[in-house]
């Protein structure tokens, strides 16, 4: 059984052997650079099958994470200060890891979601003592099932857990408009843009590399087992300002958003309905206190007038992403003909 690590000295980063399962996601990728730049032993496991780069001097295991037997193959015997479990979605998903990862590791670290809180929330800002409870999307529930079963797992059994629950955390790669390159594409065609609700709840972003930033540094914390962590940036905009942000980003001076109730949205489309009613529609504003006092040097640098760019920039830099969607195209114009005012 690892021991948990003791606390390193002040100002300095003691080296960790840290194993990723996943490491090639929007978060993780991030998080696998940043171990790798301040010097710990980073060993990555997954199937291998992800575009993106792994960084230079981190070790690969290729194995999928479902098939126990080639998991223990891949790691023979190995342990590791901290295990970050970025795929893990389901209960069936938590049993396994446990099954896994029980006596190898001196953290384990949960990747939940800040979904998993109250929905609608009974009051703002969001903390890590603000209930669990998703009644609208079975992603968040099965989240919150995961963390019940580790949760338990520390309690009876020592299972060294760590849960952490970002909220929308975004690369280059991803928009965080409902249509995604859609409404990038509507908006430069002067179509009418499909937006939630009346646009003005509330909304955080979170560059992923301001997010590693923080995750990295609470690995191998042993004052972290036990407990939970919300890690998001400070900054929280009105959907409105988020699409104008990307539409500015796109070279479009004033799209016309046209505003559709969340229950509308979902009456047609059950898939988007789940995330919206369950999360998008909600003003969600965070907490970061407790993150930032085990990691005092944390703070969200990246504005999202910043990521908006950073994102259109790679799409018009990469024609071949830039999809679009049919579906969500009739949908939009369905939704948004009803909803646009009439003129006499």
């Amino acid at each position: 059984m690892v021991n948990p690590l003791a606390a390193p000295d002040a100002g300095t980063v003691a080296p960790r052997s840290i194993l990723f399962i996943g490491g090639t996601g929007v978060i993780s990728a991030a998080a696998a650079e940043r171990a790798v730049a301040l010097g710990h032993r980073l060993t990555m496991l997954n199937r291998g099958r992800s575009g993106r780069p792994v960084p230079g001097g981190a070790e690969v295991l290729t194995a999928d994470v479902r098939d126990a037997s080639a998991v223990r193959a891949a790691l023979a015997g190995r342990e590791f200060d901290s295990v970050a479990d970025f795929i893990t979605y389901t209960p069936d998903h938590a049993k396994a890891s446990l099954d896994l990862f029980a006596g190898r590791t001196g953290q384990y670290v949960f990747i939940s979601s800040a979904s998993a809180y109250q929905k609608p929330p009974t009051q703002l800002p969001i903390r890590e003592s603000t209930p669990l409870k998703n009644p609208f999307w079975q992603y968040s529930r099965d989240k919150i099932a995961c963390e019940e079963l580790f949760y338990e797992a520390y309690r009876e059994q020592d299972f060294p857990l760590t849960v952490v629950r970002p909220s929308h955390t975004y690369d280059r790669t991803k928009i965080a408009m409902v249509g995604g390159w859609t409404d990038i594409h509507r908006m430069r065609a002067g179509l009418p843009v499909l937006v939630h609700g009346d646009g003005t709840s509330l909304w955080t972003l979170t560059h992923s590399k301001d997010f590693a930033k923080a995750f990295v540094g609470l690995l191998g914390r042993p004052q972290a087992v036990g407990e939970s962590y919300t890690i998001t940036s400070d900054e929280y905009l009105p959907w409105n300002q988020i699409y104008r942000l990307f539409a500015r980003a796109a070279g479009v001076r004033e799209p016309e958003l046209v505003h559709v109730a969340s229950e509308t949205i979902a009456a047609h489309n059950t898939e988007l309905g789940a995330n919206l009613l369950g999360d998008r529609s909600h003003s969600v504003v965070f907490d970061n206190a407790k993150i930032k006092s085990l990691v005092p040097d944390y703070c969200a640098t990246v504005p999202f007038a910043d990521g908006a760019r950073e994102i259109v920039q790679w799409y018009d830099a990469n024609p071949g992403l830039q999809v679009v969607n049919q579906q969500f195209m009739e949908l939009s114009d369905r939704l948004t003909e009803r909803a646009r005012p009439r003129t006499s």
